[in-house]
């Protein structure tokens, strides 16, 4: 099963013109997340996987795209800043 990705709490997140901004508000603290026009806010409101979500909107990745999109949401689980379930 792939994992899903949730705000941790306090967290925010706004579309930018490069992808996602998270603003943490213990800190403050601002977070990008370079995904271009892959991801939405709501992608993490959503029980949905990086899978689910691309393959749904039939939004063409390259393999090496998906694996540096899946290891910066692992990094932002590292740093708090989203949860897995």
């Amino acid at each position: 099963m792939e994992t899903c990705y949730k705000l941790a709490p306090g967290v925010q997140v706004r579309k930018e013109d490069f992808g996602l901004l998270f603003y943490k508000m213990k800190g403050p603290r601002l977070f990008f997340l370079p995904s271009k026009n892959l991801l939405e806010e709501g992608f993490f409101q959503k029980k949905n996987s990086l899978k689910d979500i691309l393959s749904r909107g039939r939004k063409q990745i390259s393999e090496n795209n998906y694996t540096i999109l899946h290891k910066a949401l692992q990094q932002l689980t590292e740093k708090g800043v989203i949860l897995e379930y």
